[in-house]
């Protein structure tokens, strides 16, 4: 990135009390003087309070909107104060910011509008769940062919986007499960995107919401998502 690039980190959070204050500290400890604003999901704990302790600043969200449209907000507010690039870090602790800087150096020197921290398959240790793993999987391959590439981990929520790609995500963006449709979205696009592999850790604290039936209404759902952006015609 040039010195003249203005970036911002995005945390999009909900129910993270035990995790944020941490993620904000090591990403700060990371970037130092780079904005980084906590997207607060209208969470019913301590989450708003620990991120602006640790020296982020929050959107506090009037009520739930759910993934897609907390991160939607956050590129919205970033986009109209005019930043350039905006980097997306989950709240609980599963990304490692140290891996930020090769992101932006990727989104620098291809040109892509997007790039994608995805885990290194060598890492040992660390592995996601079954259930997402199995998702990940049955996605690979549905994708493949819409966007004409493989795609290493179309669920990751580590991603850097540059100018393009935030005027297109602040006024478009899939509101309950973002990550695997927004890439459609680009592909219609012709957007393009790179993968980084990255290390990923687990959750600082806490667990994830998706449950074993809470999956099968990921993927009816985002199976919807997809074929419907397949099918509507780019007015945007």
């Amino acid at each position: 990135m040039s010195a003249e690039t203005r970036m911002m980190l995005l945390i999009p959070a909900y129910n993270e009390e035990a995790a944020i204050g941490e993620v904000v500290t090591e990403a700060r400890s990371v970037l130092g003087d780079v904005p980084v604003l906590v997207v607060d999901d209208c969470s019913r704990d301590a989450t708003r309070l620990r991120a602006e302790a640790a020296g982020a600043r929050v959107l506090a969200l009037p009520c739930h909107l759910g993934l897609g449209g907390c991160v939607q907000a956050g590129y919205k507010l970033a986009h109209d104060l005019g930043f350039d690039v905006v980097v997306r870090i989950d709240g609980d602790g599963q990304h490692d910011p140290r891996d930020i800087p090769r992101l932006l150096e990727v989104l620098r020197r291809t040109g892509v509008e997007m790039v994608i921290g995805v885990r290194d398959p060598s890492q040992p240790g660390f592995r996601t769940s079954l259930i997402r793993r199995t998702g990940i999987a049955f996605f690979k391959l549905l994708l493949r062919p819409i966007l004409g590439r493989p795609v290493a981990d179309p669920t990751s929520g580590f991603v850097a986007v540059d100018r393009r790609a935030l005027n297109l995500f602040s006024r478009t963006f899939p509101l309950e499960y973002p990550e695997i449709e927004a890439l459609v979205v680009l592909q219609r696009r012709r957007f393009r995107f790179e993968e980084v592999r990255c290390q990923m850790r687990p959750r600082l604290a806490g667990r994830s919401t998706i449950t074993a039936l809470k999956s099968v209404y990921y993927v009816v759902h985002v199976l919807l998502g997809v074929f419907v952006n397949i099918l509507r015609r780019t007015r945007i």
